[in-house]
């Protein structure tokens, strides 16, 4: 019987209970601890898991149980807890943006390789379903030539969600506004299927929250393909609309409307059932960032249990998690310059 796989997770915030509800549904895998620099909090996921809890962090890292760590602070405090981490030799699992900045996040990435561990970041869309057939589509080639990608991310966000945590809005803590946490998502799933972008223009804005980051923003990109492509990106357009992804061939046409293909348009007359699949799994993030659904992350924790397993790498591994993140960053470079700005930085 193989071994079972202990986990802990540090920062109990609003995106823990997913993936401590996601390693309790994993055969062979069980949550050993928990910490958070709040007690109360801490002290609440410990008893509703039935798991140990820690204040430090570092309690978590000294068990010898524990053999992967999911990091789920603020975005801009991950490196270190990462760093330490893979010291310790524990694999890490980190919610998306891994980080803030390239250099911090080439750091990481630097560090669990250096110490054997397996780093994967959490962009659970890639699971599901839908964006798979999409994704499948365009490795077969049924698209034909890629001509145009767009992204378009319309949410709303309260000045009450920004208000709830002093790291929300922050470029410090949070790297961004609405592309580096909220468009995040489908940005992955543009870069995943369509390809690198080799330019990008954009602008961006503050319009309706008081923040530092942006709550809007456009850009306009060139693939390395060729094709061209459209990113929009708003945590400002009330009330939430679920995100769309837009593909586009020589030889045809596939949209996504959340994790649903709600198109699939094709020349050689090639049809699926519509939407697919035929249920949402949850409502989606657009209005709520707690009415995602859980089952990408179970598959993504899933595939990691696996990973650490087969030693082999995560299917969304540091690398990976550092493409949305590198395009985001040029995107703001864009806007902040007024000038285009081509890839890699």
């Amino acid at each position: 019987m193989e071994r079972t796989i202990g986990f802990g997770i540090i920062g109990c915030g609003t995106i823990a209970p997913w993936h401590a509800d996601s390693v309790a549904r994993i055969e062979g895998a069980r949550l050993v601890a928990v910490s958070d620099v709040v007690e109360e909090a801490a002290r609440k996921m410990g008893q509703k898991y039935q798991a140990n809890w820690y204040t430090d962090y570092q309690k978590i890292l000294e068990r010898e149980d524990v053999d992967v760590v999911c990091v789920l602070t603020p975005s801009g405090m991950r490196k270190e807890i990462v760093l330490k981490a893979a010291e310790a030799g524990k694999h890490v699992v980190v919610e998306k943006p891994i980080e803030v900045t390239l250099e911090r996040i080439d750091q990481m990435i630097g560090a669990c390789e250096q110490a054997g561990v397996k780093l994967a970041v959490i962009f659970q869309n890639r699971f599901l379903p839908g964006p798979r057939r999409v994704k499948e589509a365009m490795e077969e080639g049924k698209l034909g030539k890629p001509i145009l990608g767009d992204a378009y991310i319309k949410w709303y966000r309260t000045q009450q969600y920004y208000d709830s945590g002093g790291w929300r809005g922050t470029w410090r803590y949070d790297g961004g506004g609405a592309l580096m946490n909220q468009s995040i998502h489908t940005i992955d799933l543009l870069l995943w299927i369509m390809g690198p972008v080799h330019s990008v223009s954009a602008k961006m804005a503050t319009l309706a929250h008081k923040i530092e980051v942006e709550d809007l923003a456009v850009a306009t990109l060139r693939f390395a393909s060729g094709a061209l492509g459209v990113i929009e990106g708003s945590t400002a357009l009330y009330p939430g609309f679920a995100s769309r992804l837009e593909i586009h061939g020589e030889n045809g046409s596939l949209i996504l409307k959340g994790e649903q293909v709600v198109a699939w348009e094709l020349k050689d007359g090639e049809q699926i059932p519509l939407p697919f699949p035929p249920q949402k799994a949850a409502a989606g993030g657009q209005a709520d960032p707690t009415k995602i659904s859980a089952e990408g992350h179970y598959l993504q924790l899933k595939d990691m249990v696996e990973a650490v397993r087969a030693n082999r790498e995560p299917l969304v591994n540091g690398k990976e998690g550092r493409k949305a993140v590198e395009l985001i960053r040029a995107i703001y470079q864009s806007a902040e310059s007024g000038e285009e700005v081509c890839l890699p930085l």
